[in-house]
């Protein structure tokens, strides 16, 4: 029986620093993402991008914060959008945007996830935990902070009342290499499974990644994997504002998502913190093609040989 996928953009760049991740979605659309999953045998519905409408500025007590009613209303917009398309397709795909749009695609997710009466995982790819609170971060870049929020930390009272958390015991990080002291203090006290570079650069990212599938399989979980250009090492993907050197090679990437493929386990993915302007010749953008095509069922042996500049 065909596949079905959903395509959702959330052109969101307010959470970030740098403008330039608006053009996310657009971006991997024009590399071809939809014909390469069609290729793939899925059949895929392109839902069109995500808006909101021009908001009044929300106070907070951190003066730091900026744009926090933007992430407020996106996260009342793709909430139920999330929730919707997880409802309706096999495995919904949100094109970001910055990674602040995870607050509402997660709680989406997990919302359906409550509905099925299983529990949410999420496998969080990425070189920061973003487990800033509203009252701690001090950049004020709202995109650090949605793993907080979908896992019910305490501080955010600005956001819409989340309605499903995530048990933070089903939650798995790999390729952290960035952590502030706030998130460090969250992970110890949350107890969050966190796969760092230096673990990875010991255990390589088979081990820890086959346990953590182990773990959702046997609680019939379903999966949800956000993954953040950073991730990568900015050697191979330098379309992103928040750079971190010493990322996930291209074929430690490309393993991960063929790994999941081969578990059956992922039921929605974000691509997020794509930066166009930041490109150089689409060289990312064709990049998380390739890795979401590993993740959605191209073998090796059905890669094509072509320039490395295509």
């Amino acid at each position: 029986m065909t596949k079905t996928c959903a395509l959702l953009g959330a052109p969101i760049e307010t959470g970030a620093s740098q403008p330039g991740c608006i053009m996310g979605p657009a971006s991997l659309r024009t590399a071809g993402l939809a014909r390469v999953l069609g290729e793939l045998g899925w059949q895929v519905s392109d839902l069109g991008d995500l808006g909101i409408p021009t908001v009044a500025p929300l106070p907070h007590a951190n003066p730091a914060l900026h744009h926090l009613a933007e992430a407020r209303a996106w996260i009342e917009a793709l909430t139920p959008a999330a929730h919707a398309a997880a409802r309706d397709h096999d495995l919904p795909i949100f094109m970001g945007g910055d990674h602040s749009m995870a607050a509402g695609t997660v709680a989406g997710v997990a919302r359906h996830a409550a509905d099925l009466g299983r529990p949410q995982f999420v496998l969080w790819l990425d070189a920061h935990p973003d487990l800033h609170s509203l009252h701690s971060t001090t950049s004020g870049n709202l995109h650090g902070t949605p793993v907080a929020y979908f896992t019910g930390a305490e501080g955010f009272d600005a956001y819409p009342t989340l309605t499903h958390a995530v048990d933070p015991e089903n939650v798995c990080m790999m390729g952290i290499r960035s952590v502030d002291p706030a998130e460090q203090a969250r992970i110890t006290d949350t107890g969050i499974e966190v796969h760092d570079m230096r673990a990875i650069d010991e255990t390589g990212v088979l081990a820890p990644l086959r346990a953590f599938l182990a773990r959702v399989a046997k609680a019939n979980g379903l999966l949800h994997v956000s993954f953040d250009v950073d991730f990568l090492d900015p050697g191979i993907a330098p379309a992103v504002g928040t750079t971190v050197p010493g990322g996930a090679t291209f074929r430690e990437a490309h393993l991960i998502m063929e790994e999941l493929c081969d578990s059956g386990l992922v039921t929605s993915l974000d691509l997020v913190e794509l930066n166009p302007f930041l490109d150089e010749r689409g060289r990312t953008a064709s990049l998380l093609c390739d890795l979401t095509a590993s993740l959605m069922g191209r073998r090796v042996l059905d890669r094509m040989t072509r320039s490395f500049a295509a």
